[in-house]
């Protein structure tokens, strides 16, 4: 049964959403294709082809050479304004053929995929480095002095990254880095049935079974979580951690390597460090900046991180005995859970029964439907015809509500709910096709959005639950796929979530608020069983439940922040104390600092958190540019504007269509197109600050 059919409204309208060429001849030519195996060999091909740059020819370039041979001057719409039409072909073609890798089930076309997103990106380097491009767009610059709004912000950005490639250095000076070293996630793992007690019957039914009689379970989301969550036995939790956070590894060499270079090139670029040059398109600006703010919040929560220090190991040494006194990585999910259900008497067994996917996912929908304004509408879900990608997917026209003719189209989203083979293994939003205005100046590009998501699926016995984390989850990423269709950019490369890294997740982090709201979890719940909704009871105990132990949380967070911050302003190997010798050693000794701030640890305690967080260094630096590229310390970051909007604008009504218009208005509309900090002081009228953010950390040490 489609878990979102009864949204479906019956109405008196056009009959079927407005068409576009990418819509019908790009994204339902490449779902058919790929719904068929036997044309994988013919869909990759077709992926090169796409990939390569004579489909995006620049034509415009040899157009500036020729006027810079005759000595003419280049104006906006010969340079930016070409530039621009360029890259939103590579947006609106690009997106839709790399997506594959995170979806099919066919091994061969992910691969297809994944090599068309490297051609893609080799393009993008080669076409960012071309310095008469660079040379042109400077040229038209200068004789553009009455830009402004977008176009303004174009021309800017456009100039600002040449610069940061090294286009303005000396041609001799002139070098590049470019590095990727990360695997697929395909580790697994096996346990006897006794080694899972604990995990609820449901999740262990989804496990593989294997011919010795082990069961089977990948390092996804969905299969390891709810064993870190709930097994009971220590071995059991500490084995899955190291396979987690080893599976994935990355040469320590390579770490060396990448940061030597990287203090060579912000040397080169007139930066003072790398993390001077990372900040300077963020929202925080400077490194010192991030220094600041981390050194800010974590004096005030150590004191909370201090009181949660002491409670998880002592309900460990209550658990298992009095010689459990080492409190590991691996046992924070296990007694957090714990705690939660002794303190607060709450169980997530319990919570789920009330959350049945095909009541909560609808609400949810039924929820952004009235606070932004929109209407879903269910459209037909044909593989073959090349409506979807595979037959779990559902597939919707948004439509502004109300609206009685095109004009109020506003464009299509996609719903992958559930864990397959080769899926992307965690929760997360892609922005398929973007909204931008087209060439003639009129017509808009109408935005694909797809959000991949991995919830538990039904078992025979009971429908498919969620827990109030995925629920959270759900509300966050749906929060993306509204960024994605409703921005009103001019110009693709300013859409929806392209945004500073670290303001990216600050409108969806805003909208998880309702997810503890007492009349908005009454709404959405309904028992799988009986249909009654969550009692005040229960709701009251999820909500007390948000913040426990959020003191360490949110210390991890910020020194992972520290570590990076550290490797990143240091301008030579030499910043290393003279008893470590390496990077694995530097990580290993922060640790251990962290665990001494909040209440000293044993000597063993500190070597086994040192011999697991080398595993984990490996994965916080497996990312290809790094976690400061994408602001690790922005977390934290981005959750002081989320708290501020919310309680600014949000509180009294969380579901208010004001509100909800406003939101539309000075953060959904504008996506990239200005500074972020403008968006944010024209919805909150006036500048943000971080009272909102500490009060509710810090109230929660009260609690």
């Amino acid at each position: 049964m489609n878990t979102v059919a009864h949204i479906a409204v019956q109405h008196v309208r056009l009959s079927s959403p407005p068409r576009t060429r990418t819509c019908n001849a790009n994204l339902a030519a490449l779902f058919a294709v790929g719904s068929r195996c036997g044309q994988v060999a013919v869909h990759c091909r077709r992926f090169l082809l796409f990939s390569s740059p004579a489909i995006f020819p620049i034509h415009e370039c040899d157009i500036l050479r020729r006027q810079q041979r005759r000595h003419l001057d280049s104006t906006f719409s010969d340079v930016f304004g070409a530039l621009a039409e360029t890259e939103s072909a590579i947006f609106a073609r690009g997106e839709p053929l790399t997506f594959y890798q995170n979806v099919s089930t066919n091994s061969a076309l992910r691969d297809a995929s994944a090599a068309a997103e490297v051609a893609l990106k080799e393009y993008g380097i080669e076409r960012e480095m071309r310095i008469d491009l660079f040379d042109a767009a400077k040229d038209a610059r200068a004789s553009a002095n009455t830009l402004s709004g977008e176009d303004e912000r174009l021309a800017d950005k456009i100039l600002l990254e040449g610069k940061r490639a090294g286009l303005d250095l000396p041609e001799e000076q002139r070098k590049e880095l470019e590095s990727k070293n990360c695997n697929e996630e395909k580790g697994k793992i096996a346990f006897t049935p006794e080694e899972l007690e604990g995990i609820p019957a449901d999740v262990v039914s989804g496990y593989a079974k294997r011919d010795d009689g082990k069961l089977e379970l990948t390092f996804k989301t969905p299969d390891v979580m709810p064993l870190f969550r709930y097994a009971k036995n220590p071995d059991t939790r500490r084995r899955a951690w190291e396979g987690y956070e080893s599976h994935v590894a990355i040469n320590a060499a390579v770490f060396e390597t990448v940061l030597a270079t990287r203090r060579k090139i912000a040397a080169l670029l007139k930066y003072d460090t790398w993390a001077d040059y990372i900040t300077e398109v963020k929202m925080v600006k400077t490194a010192q900046g991030v220094h600041d703010f981390i050194a800010d919040v974590e004096s005030k929560l150590l004191p909370v991180g201090k009181r949660d220090r002491k409670q998880l190991p002592a309900l460990k040494q209550k658990e298992e005995g009095a010689d459990a006194s080492e409190f590991y990585v691996w046992d924070w999910y296990y007694y957090d859970r714990l705690y939660v259900e002794r303190t607060l008497d709450l169980a997530d067994a319990l919570v789920k029964e009330y959350l049945p996917v095909q009541e909560v996912v609808p609400t949810i929908m039924n929820v952004y439907e009235s606070m932004l304004g929109v209407e879903f509408v269910p459209l037909s879900n044909d593989v073959e015809k090349g409506d979807i990608w595979h037959p779990e997917v559902q597939r919707f026209a948004v439509w502004e509500a109300g609206a009685t003719d095109a004009s109020g189209f506003v464009g299509y989203t996609y719903l992958d709910l559930y864990p397959r083979e080769g899926k992307y293994s965690h929760a997360a939003v892609w922005p398929l096709v973007p909204g931008f205005v087209l060439a003639d100046g009129k017509t808009r590009n109408y935005p694909v959005t797809a959000m991949v998501a991995n919830l538990a699926k039904p078992t025979p016995d009971r429908p498919a639950l969620m827990t109030h984390d995925n629920v959270v989850t759900f509300f966050h990423e749906m929060g993306h796929v509204f960024h994605g269709l409703l921005s009103r950019t001019k110009y693709a490369r300013f859409r929806g979530t392209s945004v500073a890294r670290n303001f990216v997740e600050v409108p969806s982090q805003m909208l998880e608020n309702r997810c503890w709201v007492p009349s908005v979890l009454a709404k959405m719940s309904s028992h799988y069983k009986t249909k009654e909704p969550l009692s005040p009871e229960l709701i009251d105990k999820i909500i007390k439940s948000r913040y426990v132990n959020i003191g360490m949380f949110m210390l991890r967070q910020l020194f992972f922040g520290k570590y990076d911050i550290t490797v990143h302003t240091s301008k030579s190997a030499s910043f290393l104390p003279a008893i470590h010798t390496s990077h694995n050693d530097l990580f290993s000794c922060r640790v251990g600092r962290l665990y001494e701030t909040l209440g000293p640890p044993s000597r063993r305690n500190l070597a086994r958190q040192g011999a697991s967080s080398r595993h984990a260094r490996t994965r916080f630096l497996r990312a290809p540019n790094g976690r400061l590229r994408r602001g690790i310390y922005g977390y934290a970051y981005s959750l002081v504007f989320a708290a501020d909007m919310y309680r600014a604008v949000f509180a009294k009504d969380p579901l208010s269509p004001e509100a909800g218009w406003l939101y539309r208005k000075q953060i959904l509309g504008p996506g990239g197109s200005r500074d972020e900090m403008d968006s944010l002081k024209a919805f909150l009228g006036r500048p943000p600050n971080s009272e909102a953010f500490l009060e509710q950390l810090l109230g929660s040490a009260s609690q």
